[in-house]
């Protein structure tokens, strides 16, 4: 329960959000569960524990299978369930190492912290990868924390979160013949605290560059009605009156939601004149969540691509740029193994896939040419289930993007804590790059986050809105931040740290079976 506690929720009007106390238990108390037990029994304890923990965690799945995905209610149970199953297959990996390293007088809160956070950067790529909750995301509220995730990404955060858990664990609870002693504890609580002073004492990114006034908008269209054709005027006129409202408070770029826009401009002539007309009249530049076609030149009516898109159009009317996700969600996006599963779940859900979204060529930046002689500003534009994923971003930032503008459509989730947790996210990602982001989401949460990770601004769910606010940019060649630079070089060191314990530990036991014998 401290770990669906330790991520925000909605209670009322309010938003529940106590991760920066609450983030501390789970590794201790997941430790005190399968203490004293053997690798295997700790493996199916934990991973219990993790499945069940999760699952309630990820409720919100069943809104996505069965209000929006039209799955019979059975489906919409499981699906959590097997997404929990998921993540509790390296909650499970987590105990039984602890449990193989205990009966070698080996376990330790370095680690623990040292196994846990290679494990949530397993999570990251494996099996496509499904990094939501990573304990570091619980963080997102402790500015001390949160100063680290230049340097480390988000998995720093999670590290000293279960070294300090763990740490404390040992010394009020201490497991001498597992070597969790009350000097380890002592040792972790101190590296905890030598860590945190010199977070709060670092030195604020570099100088940013001129301001961009930014409007992100809020259209606040029901995921129930939002393709369907009764509804596409009303959609776009809505987005119009929005824009205009935006540019009326002097927003240089007006920045719409994922699939904002209800068709392609790439195959709807009249949505691609409209949004042309609406940029050269307002004389702003416009970021467009669409549907983007790629056409493969065959005479078969069904022989394109199909892309989950942001369309840039510059003041002039011109469709500049486009950027395609890369990173896809599985099962929402696109099928895995359709030969094999197509079949099964077009029989059980009538929303899953019918055509695969393509995904696009990688993480990119894109140009955006402003009005009058204020030139261009390269921008990272992040679409989504992208956020998920550090180095995807770190990339965009990397590639020369000056600010982040992240649109997305979270209007799956309902009223779940689900937005919330996923604008916590998405503010690691502008801590970790130290650059401004502004984003725009269909249902909210849309938001202004500086280059700390703290939100300055931003909406409730479900209402329409707009907010504009200017943004400061990153100056062309300011210097990056360690995690843009390097990557997750302080996860790799965590796997290398791990391993080389694992060794040793085995090493030792081998020496001292040669001895006895």
């Amino acid at each position: 329960m401290a770990t669906f506690l330790a991520f925000p929720h909605p209670l009322g009007s309010a938003v529940v959000d106590v991760g920066s106390g609450l983030a501390w238990l789970p590794p201790a108390a997941l430790l005190l569960w399968v203490r004293g037990c053997s690798p295997r029994q700790a493996a199916w304890r934990a991973g219990v524990l993790g499945t069940l923990t999760h699952a309630l965690l990820l409720h919100w799945i069943y809104l996505v299978t069965v209000r929006y995905g039209h799955a019979a209610p059975l489906v919409g149970f499981l699906a959590p369930l097997l997404l929990g199953a998921y993540v509790g297959c390296f909650v499970a990996a987590f105990g039984a190492g602890e449990a193989w390293l205990a009966r070698r007088g080996a376990a330790s809160p370095l680690g623990a912290a040292l196994l846990w956070t290679l494990l949530e950067h397993l999570r990251s790529f494996a099996l496509s990868g499904f990094p939501w909750a990573t304990l570091g995301y619980a963080q997102h509220g402790n500015p001390v924390l949160l100063a680290l995730a230049p340097w480390t990404g988000v998995y720093g955060l999670s590290f000293v979160t279960v070294l300090g858990s763990t740490s404390l664990l040992a010394l009020v609870w201490p497991e001498p013949s597992a070597g969790r002693s009350r000097r380890a504890g002592a040792l972790g609580v101190l590296a905890v605290a030598g860590l945190l002073a010199a977070a709060a004492w670092q030195q604020p990114p570099a100088p940013a560059g001129p301001l961009l006034r930014v409007a992100v908008l809020q259209g606040n269209v029901d995921q129930g009605v939002k393709w369907s054709p009764e509804w596409a005027e009303r959609i776009v006129t809505r987005y119009e009156r929005l824009t205009r409202r935006a540019v009326a408070q002097g927003a240089q770029v007006v920045v719409w939601p994922e699939t904002a826009a209800p068709g392609s401009p790439g195959a709807g002539p009249e949505l691609r004149r409209r949004l042309a007309r609406l940029a050269r009249e307002t004389r702003t530049s416009l970021v467009v969540g669409a549907v983007g076609l790629d056409w493969l030149g065959s005479a078969r009516s069904d022989a394109y691509r199909v892309y989950d898109s942001a369309f840039v159009i510059d003041a002039d009317g011109r469709f500049t740029d486009r950027y395609d996700k890369s990173h896809l969600v599985p099962f929402g996006e696109y099928l895995p193994l359709r030969p094999l599963l197509g079949h099964f779940l077009t029989a059980i859900a009538r929303g899953s896939v019918g055509r695969d979204v393509s995904p696009g060529r990688g993480p990119r930046p894109v140009a955006l040419r402003l009005d009058g002689n204020d030139g261009a500003v390269t921008v990272g534009v992040p679409i989504c289930y992208e956020l998920l994923f550090p180095d995807l971003v770190r990339r965009m930032v990397g590639k020369g993007s000056q600010v982040l503008l992240a649109i997305t459509n979270d209007a799956w989730y309902g009223r779940t804590g689900a937005p919330f947790q996923f604008l916590a996210i998405t503010a690691l990602r502008a801590a970790e790059t130290g650059t401004w982001l502004a984003r725009a989401a269909n249902t909210g949460v849309s938001a202004f986050i500086d280059g700390h990770g703290q939100v300055r601004e931003q909406t409730g769910i479900f209402e329409p809105g707009l907010r504009v606010r200017d943004l400061p940019l990153r100056a062309v060649g300011a210097p990056e931040t360690f995690y843009v630079r390097y990557g997750d070089v302080f996860a790799w060191v965590c796997w290398a740290g791990w391993l080389a314990l694992a060794l040793h530990s085995r090493r030792v036991i081998l020496r001292h079976r040669g001895e006895a014998s």
